[in-house]
């Protein structure tokens, strides 16, 4: 359990690195990041969709073709060039994308608030601070009331190192929170302990 949760907290933190890391070149290098990004899937789309025409290819000889593999290779190849030949046109969909990412990990650490508050734990109004900010700036992200594509990529930046700041913080107080709990749970099970072997020795 502690190394699941050790990986959890570690994960969290270098997801928030990255996305810090993201933001930033979102923001002070918006058009080569929002081209790059737009490449680096656009190609992806491209070889996915030549290695499921492959597949169909090779299973035509065995008799064992899906016309899935096909419809799919084609589709996906057509997407991942239109990406490629319109880059620019990426930064239109990434806010919408991040914006419900945000939001469902924002209402996860909303639901761990409500659970600090049942414990009476002071941190829950931080925590449900955090969830509230993140999930408003996944909301804004999702509607996009931004005009202009460098203006978009930039806007999206400084949500991103927001959320990835906040997430941060509230992933830090999780994990202190938990440490404080383990800690009690410990020092209750050594008193038992304790009590326990000095009514073995009374007998």
């Amino acid at each position: 359990m502690d190394s699941i949760m050790s990986k959890f907290f570690k994960s969290s933190i270098m997801m928030s690195i990255f996305l810090i890391i993201l933001g930033g070149l979102l923001i002070f290098e918006s058009e080569m990041t929002i081209v790059s990004i737009s490449y680096v899937i656009g190609g992806t789309l491209i070889a996915l969709g030549a290695v499921a025409i492959l597949r169909f290819i090779k299973n035509a000889r065995n008799m064992t073709s899906s016309e899935l593999d096909i419809i799919y290779g084609v589709v996906t190849i057509i997407l991942g060039s239109l990406i490629v030949t319109h880059p620019k046109g990426l930064a239109s969909i990434i806010p919408i994308v991040l914006g419900i990412c945000i939001v469902i990990n924002s209402a996860n650490k909303l639901q761990y608030s409500l659970e600090l508050k049942k414990d009476n734990n002071k941190l829950w109004k931080m925590t449900l601070a955090v969830a509230i900010v993140s999930t408003l700036c996944g909301v804004i992200l999702i509607f996009n009331p931004f005009k202009g594509v460098q203006m978009i990529t930039q806007i999206v930046g400084i949500f991103i190192v927001t959320y990835a700041v906040l997430d941060m913080i509230s992933t830090i107080t999780i994990k202190r929170n938990v440490s404080i709990l383990k800690k009690a749970i410990k020092d209750t099970i050594t008193d038992a302990e304790i009590i326990e072997e000095k009514e073995v020795k009374k007998k």
